[in-house]
Order: C-alpha cells, then structure tokens, then sequence
C-alpha cells in the first residue's frame, strides 16, 4: 500500500501576511512525509499573484515566483489574475526562473503552439512507480487573451482532446483547474476518469471536500485562509481511497519573526515603486461618498482614454488622496485595482436607464466583491460630459440624449462581466483596452495635466 499525499493552494491574491507560517508549513511537512517515506506533491491552482501588492507589481510578478520555488512547488496552474492582468511580454517571462511546471493545457499562442513555458500535463511517478498525470486549465476568458496577443481554447474542449493520452500514461489523474466549482463539477461528471480535482476561481472552501460522481473534489478558499490536503491510497498502482482537509493558517504554530518577514516582503515592493510620476500644486482629496477632483480627473481620462462620448466610474474605485510629490507606489495605494478601461455602445434609452441606476441611494451604498474591485464600497457615480436636469432629463456633452441615437460609454471593465445590467450589458459591443488598469490611466492624465 501507498500513501501520497497531495498539498494545494488556490486564490492566494498576494495575500503574503500569512506566507511565512504557510510556508513554514509545508516545508515541514514535506520532511515529515520524507522521514515516514510517503509521497509529498505540492500544487498551486492560480491566481498566487495579485498586482495590488507592492511586491507583486515591483517585481512584475517575479518575487511571487521566487516564494513558490522556495516552498518546493511541483507544478502550477494560472489563473486570470497571471493571465490577462500582464502584459504579453512579462506573462511570457514570468516563469523563466521558475522551479516547478506550468500546466495550462488551454494556453497557446498566436501561432496554436504551447509557448515554450506551458505544459499541457505532466506525467509524475513516484519512488514505488505509481505514474500521476497533472493536467491543469484555467478561467475561459478568451476575448481578453485575445487583446493581449494569446489564444485561449474551451476548457473542457482542450480536456477531452488530452483525456487519452493522460489516461494510457497515468494511474492516477489530478486535474489543476482554475475554472470554479461548477464546472468542476460538470467536468467530474463528464470525465470520471479524473481521481481528484484541485480547484479554484470561485474561492471555495470544502472542507472535507466534495465527492462529485467518482471524483474528489476540493478548493481551499482564498487569500491563504487555508491549505488543502489530499491523500490518495494505492495498491499495486490502483487508487483505492482519497480523502481532502483543510488546515485552518491561523490555527498553524506561530513563525518566529513572521510579521516582520511579511512586511518586508511589502518594504520591498514599496522600495521598487518609488520612482515620482509628477508633482502636484494642490491636494486631491478622497471621499467615497462625494464627488472630488481626483474622482473628476479619473472619470475623464477613462473617456479620453477610450475616445467614447461619455464616461461614469463609481467613487469607491479611490481609495485615498494625492498630495505633493506623488509616485507609482502612491497611485498604487490609491487606485489598486487590476480593472481596464471598457468602451461599451448603447442607444439612449439603454444609456438612459444604465444612469439613472447609478444615482440610487442604494447603489452608493452597495458592497463590492470581486471583478477585480479591491475595495469595498461602490460610492457615488462620478460622470463625465453626463449632466441631470430636472424630471429625470439627461444632458450628453451639453445636448440632449435622443433615446433612438447610439451612444458610446466608457465603463470600469468591472461592469460588464455580468453583475450589473444584466438585461442590457451582456450583449452590448464592446471594446477592452488592454493591459493599462485605471491607476495607469491617472497616472497619464496626472503627468498630461503637470
């Protein structure tokens, strides 16, 4: 009998407070397992990097791939957070250093091909000769893959076409997938030859995991909460029992010095992003619920930026103020959100109803989670070349909306991925700009006004 024990993270977002008693963790139980002469794997199932965090953006991703080599990877999987929030060039560098496998079977480039850093799968065996084949996938974003210069296929396409080969090479199959619990699901259904899906995505926590048809499922929540644990039986190279756990990190022994190591893994980041991107004369208050000359300033270099006849963002998107000499580090703080500009066409009567929600009461107050918002409250909508008249009548740059005429509006891409108007949005034309996030689109109108 052979006992392999299978270690994952999921949706960590740079949440590095509690690395250092994360990888205090599995450090040791890596030699645990060694010392017992067990198996010992360690996966990651995406989205470990999060540009909010100083070290994440200073380093352009490379000091989270320094962390993962440390704690002994074996493989990972990516998730939006490393696809489509880099731009071309530093997601096709991001793991030149890296110690471990990526697999993303439905990852190509322009030219159909892997690129050279992808695989599809990966064939592990262990000391007593059970082969465990590794496949990872993640989230269908395709139309902004595309933006960014790659080529993103259907998950669950991409799988049945590598199915064959994984199960004429393996004993076991792990699927990495970074897709979310429902098409977890869906796929355990579907490929019941697969043993155990390592998920992520949708942040879910299962604690005891999820027995979905013959396959085992588990996800360790976000933001390093948890670590996941598989442990799989074999005989004679057949599985015979699985089983997840969780392990609650802050219930973890204590790490000698880990506050200290964490906030200098933030000094670090901090100390990359000191470079002054301008220097201002007045001082650009922040208030959630008003609207102020930061929120003004961002609004309009949004429609600038997209070239659109109007533009609206919700004041929450800022998260402090500018005073004095400001630099990449302090747009950072203020404005942390991996969000790009969207251009969106709407006739007027759409346009019409889209406004006339946003200046609700209720909107202002509406918590925010996800979609790339790092904050926590919506705010007040904040509008450029949209005016409001009495008896609900709406000025378009100083004339009239027309209900029948066609109207383009520049949104925080955080809009159109189906949480907000959802009868109108969804499909609705429009234009991702790709790779500037908003705080990179105040830094131009900062600099283009000094």
């Amino acid at each position: 009998m052979e006992i392999i024990h299978i270690y994952h993270t999921n949706d960590l977002h740079s949440h590095l407070k509690r690395w250092p008693r994360i990888h205090h963790f599995l450090t040791s139980r890596r030699k645990l397992h060694s010392e017992t002469g067990e198996e010992f794997f360690l996966f990651d199932i995406g989205d470990f990097i999060d540009r909010w965090h100083p070290l994440s953006e200073g380093t352009g991703g490379q000091g989270n791939i320094e962390l993962l080599n440390e704690s002994g990877y074996n493989a990972v999987t990516i998730g939006n957070n490393e696809g489509i929030n880099f731009p071309y060039e530093v997601l096709n560098h991001l793991y030149d250093k890296s110690e471990f496998d990526v697999l993303v079977a439905n990852l190509y480039d322009k030219n159909t091909q892997h690129p050279t850093w992808v695989k599809p799968y990966e064939i592990y065996q262990t000391t007593k000769g059970t082969k465990i084949g590794v496949i990872g996938l993640t989230a269908y974003f395709s139309l902004l893959y595309e933006l960014l210069g790659w080529h993103l296929t259907n998950p669950l396409e991409e799988l049945g076409k590598w199915m064959q080969p994984l199960k004429e090479q393996s004993d076991v199959i792990i699927l990495l997938s970074h897709l979310g619990l429902n098409l977890d699901e869906q796929i355990a259904m579907e490929y019941p030859e697969i043993d155990v899906i390592l998920g992520g995505h949708t942040h879910h926590t299962l604690p005891a995991g999820k027995q979905a048809g013959q396959t085992l499922l588990a996800g360790a929540g976000k933001h390093g909460r948890f670590i996941g644990h598989v442990t799989i039986e074999v005989d004679k190279r057949k599985l015979v029992k699985k089983q997840a756990k969780l392990y609650n990190v802050l219930e973890l022994p204590g790490v000698p010095d880990e506050k200290a190591i964490s906030k200098e893994l933030y000094r670090k980041g901090k100390k990359l992003l000191k470079q002054k991107i301008t220097t201002l004369t007045d001082d650009y208050h922040h208030d959630s619920f008003q609207v102020t000359e930061l929120s003004q300033i961002l609004c309009s270099a949004l429609r600038e930026w997209c070239d659109a006849d109007c533009a609206f963002i919700n004041a929450g998107l800022i998260l402090g103020s500018l005073s004095g000499s400001v630099t990449a580090y302090d747009l950072l703080t203020i404005c942390p959100h991996p969000i790009n500009p969207c251009k969106i066409e709407l006739t007027g009567s759409e346009l019409r109803e889209v406004l006339l929600e946003t200046r609700t009461e209720e909107w202002a107050q509406k918590h925010v989670v996800g979609l790339g918002f790092r904050g926590s409250v919506m705010g007040v909508s904040v509008y450029d070349r949209i005016a409001f008249k009495e008896d609900n009548r709406i000025l378009i740059n100083d004339i009239e909306l027309e209900l029948d005429k066609t109207y383009s509006l520049a949104v925080p891409d955080m809009f159109t991925f189906g949480h907000f108007f959802k009868d109108i949005f969804p499909n609705k034309k429009k234009e991702y700009f790709l790779p500037e996030f908003l705080r990179d689109l105040l830094k131009w109108k900062l600099q283009k006004q000094s």
